[in-house]
């Protein structure tokens, strides 16, 4: 797909590159010239197309377990480090999660009591890419699920899938909800 807009060298880099190659003959030095512009313009594709390329998934995973319970399982550290992750920190608005041995870090986008919790892992800073645990209570039978919403490369999707389910069932036997 074209770009919608030119991409326009600074003059100074322009004359640079003319001076460098001030031997070269105007065509060439010409050619020269657009085919580097479009080595740039494809890189600058790729990278916008990398960043874009996550897909968006929700699960529902129903859990019979009062609200306020899983509302501490699911938005403290000390709750968190039971089923999620084997440490988890909080410093400010971040959050940091271990896993044997590796860090990761987490802002804390919001969070409504006995209601969710949305995170931006840092590496997604600048995106729109977030997860989200949110409990969901059916208004009728008093039922409740956890929601989770997240975002995977399209070739990672069904593994990430696979590792909430494994995590939300380390829950569930925490919360006695097998």
């Amino acid at each position: 797909m074209p770009p919608s807009r030119y991409i326009i060298l600074p003059s100074s880099i322009s004359n640079y590159i003319e001076g460098f190659f001030f031997g070269l003959h105007k065509k060439k030095l010409k050619l020269f010239l657009l085919n580097l512009v479009t080595i740039y313009i494809y890189i600058v594709l790729q990278l916008i197309k990398t960043m874009d390329d996550k897909i968006k998934y929700e699960m529902e995973f129903p859990i019979h377990v009062s609200p306020a319970l899983l509302y501490q399982y699911i938005s403290t550290p000390s709750g968190m480090s039971e089923w999620y992750a084997d440490n988890v920190n909080l410093r400010g608005e971040f959050f940091t999660f271990i896993w044997e041995g590796s860090e990761e870090e987490a802002k804390l986008l919001s969070k409504k009591s006995l209601e969710r919790i949305k995170f931006r892992w840092l590496e997604d800073e600048g995106t729109d890419f977030f997860f989200e645990l949110r409990i969901q209570v059916d208004e009728i039978t008093k039922d409740v699920s956890l929601m989770i919403t997240d975002f995977a490369e399209e070739d990672e999707v069904e593994e990430g899938k696979m590792l909430w389910e494994n995590m939300v069932s380390e829950l569930k036997q925490i919360l006695g909800s097998t």
